[in-house]
């Protein structure tokens, strides 16, 4: 045990330190930035109108929050946001658990099946964005759902309207992450006995009933980690709404309106741009925590 402690920090000091300065550090600098009149390469003193002698001076406490929520782009933003991930959220999990049971049941080339269902997670997001944009704007809108052929107006120019963009981004999202946590579906399937089942099958309950009564309780912790994965993640959202749709038509996301609010303001507003940061930070960690702490209660009454 003695060599253990002995190699203990210096091991752990590099990582430490890494993550100080990659991770802590910026994320101190962002709160108190938020504060600030920020103009990302100087700060700006608000009583005289000219560059601030010092940070101190340059402090308009919650001035930048207050003209972030009047920002109508940024209510905009959240609204849509919210209403995808309630979507992406609900197909991400239904397409997840629906693959981990077909590739549970499969006696043969299940591995094959379980890799090829993850591949798509190994693609970029602006990667995919590019992909899926291909799709929508050629083969759904000009082959397959075209006048001349099976027409559906719905899933025709869906990167070209706020409400379709919606189900398109929940829909690349799903082929992105549904294969990643059919993973964790599959290892929660695998932890649970067979012996329940068995009892099941002889007690003559039809499958729906055991799945509602055995399978769905038995997965809660599997439930955990997939949804707070997909809540972050869709929250999140940014290089696909980049490349899919840029924001357009209605369709900037938070993660886009941080990001664009500093080519939205002349000069470059960093600090209100900060400060929705912040705002995006405590709501993501609202809900995902609220989440959590939902679904961990279901886990102990099991």
């Amino acid at each position: 045990m003695n060599i253990y402690k002995k190699w203990f920090w210096p091991l752990v000091m590099p990582s430490l330190i890494l993550f100080a300065m990659v991770i802590l550090y910026p994320f101190i600098m962002g709160v108190v930035n938020s504060f600030l009149a920020w103009r990302g390469t100087y700060y700006f003193d608000p009583d005289t109108g000219t560059r601030a002698s010092s940070i101190v001076n340059s402090f308009v406490g919650f001035d930048n929050y207050k003209e972030a929520f009047k920002d109508t782009r940024f209510i905009s933003a959240l609204i849509y946001t919210v209403k995808y991930t309630l979507i992406a959220v609900v197909m991400v999990n239904v397409a997840a658990l629906a693959l981990a049971l077909m590739v549970t049941k499969i006696a043969r080339a299940s591995g094959i099946f379980r890799t090829v269902f993850f591949l798509p997670n190994m693609l970029g997001g602006l990667a995919l964005g590019f992909i899926w944009q291909f799709i929508f704007q050629i083969i759904f809108t000009d082959i397959l759902f075209s006048p001349e052929a099976l027409h559906i107006p719905f899933l025709r120019y869906m990167t070209q309207d706020s409400t379709k963009a919606l189900f398109a981004l929940a829909l690349l999202n799903t082929w992105q992450y549904a294969g990643y946590m059919m993973i964790i579906y599959v290892a929660g399937l695998n932890n649970i006995s067979k012996d329940y089942y068995e009892a099941a099958s002889i007690d003559g309950a039809p499958y729906w009933y055991t799945f509602r009564k055995i399978t769905v309780p038995m997965l809660m912790p599997s439930f955990t980690i997939v949804f707070f994965m997909t809540l972050a993640n869709s929250f999140k959202l940014l290089d696909q709404n980049v490349a899919l749709t840029d924001g357009e038509f209605g369709t900037r996301m938070l993660a886009m309106q941080i990001l664009r609010t500093i080519k939205d303001t002349s000069p470059p507003n960093y600090g209100k741009a900060q400060a929705q940061a912040v705002i995006f930070l405590i709501l993501i960690a609202v809900i995902t925590l609220t989440q959590v702490s939902i679904t961990k209660k279901k886990e102990l009454e099991m």
